[in-house]
């Protein structure tokens, strides 16, 4: 066990992609890759097959430096956390709660009051000098570090927890956290570089993703904060009259006297009918698509919203 790890009190991940478990219990032999001090997640993806990228023993992702709050340390080096910065309101008012490796933690420093900067690279990953190698690989867009210092030679020295000397990315990856709003073409590009990425139940990278994860994720590269799962993201954004929505909206979709289950971006202002477009992680086609919204979606289709 970490001994630096204190229940009641936050701590940082130190991975560049932490997957959150429903128990240590649930984890299976193939997801050994996901569980290391150094997490392989492309190894993890591939090695699974189509039934196992979709197990429920998944229950989110966390990036590098996202916070949580551990709740319980187990002497087997697991941790149970609350993911602060993935909001779950019907789980834990607190937010996203689950079971992490405590080998994938550290303990969370004083706060830093340098404006954060954010991963706009798809992937990227951290070197120890700028002509060293990669010590961190995977590092995912919408990751946020603060900055150690100015760039050099196009490349930027950041903090990284689990390291006490700065690590170093290339400058053009990383932009500032913007102070407005995202505007629709702007998520749209973000969520449009995310075509094809296999549908991961659970995932929130873009080796693999699912419906709520791309929504949470695209948002997330611009600092808006949206809860992690597709029924508290429609409590957390405004109705629209359909007909009204345009790109950049919400679709939400439920079956009848049930739950909400997935969600798409819209692409297009749509044609009047039942003629439109979105973008979103497709369970049945097990990768991120767009297109015309089909019958079926159609018919389960309960509003669209607006963040």
């Amino acid at each position: 066990m970490d001994v630096e790890l204190q229940p009641g009190r936050e701590a940082v991940v130190r991975v560049a992609v932490a997957t959150l478990w429903t128990s240590p219990e649930a984890v299976r032999p193939v997801d050994r890759p996901a569980l290391a001090p150094r997490t392989d997640i492309p190894a993890w993806i591939s090695g699974m097959d189509t039934d196992q990228q979709v197990g429920d023993c998944v229950l989110s992702q966390l990036l590098l430096g996202e916070r949580v709050v551990v709740t319980e340390l187990r002497p087997d080096g697991w941790a149970r956390v609350v993911a602060v910065e993935q909001p779950a309101a019907k789980l834990d008012p607190r937010g996203y709660p689950g079971w992490l490796p405590t080998n994938q933690l550290a303990p969370a420093g004083p706060s830093v009051a340098d404006p954060p900067l954010v991963v706009d690279a798809t992937v990227t990953g951290l070197r120890a000098a700028s002509d060293g190698p990669v010590l961190v690989p995977g590092v995912i867009l919408g990751t946020r570090f603060v900055p150690a210092g100015p760039a050099r030679d196009g490349w930027r020295p950041v903090h990284a927890p689990g390291h006490a000397a700065p690590l170093w990315l290339p400058e053009r990856d990383l932009v500032p956290v913007p102070s407005a709003p995202p505007s629709a073409e702007e998520i749209l590009a973000v969520a449009h570089r995310l075509l094809h990425v296999v549908y991961v139940w659970g995932g929130v990278s873009a080796y693999g993703i699912d419906c709520s994860g791309l929504v949470h994720l695209a948002w997330r590269r611009f600092g808006v904060l949206l809860p992690r799962d597709a029924d508290d993201q429609a409590r957390a954004t405004t109705p629209l009259a359909l007909g009204e929505e345009r790109p950049g909206d919400l679709y939400f979709f439920a079956r009848p006297g049930r739950g909400i289950h997935h969600i798409g971006i819209v692409t297009a202002v749509p044609r009047g009918g039942d003629d439109r477009r979105m973008l979103h992680a497709c369970y049945r086609r097990r990768r991120v698509i767009e297109e015309q919204m089909p019958a079926d979606r159609t018919a389960t289709l309960v509003g669209a919203h607006r963040v």
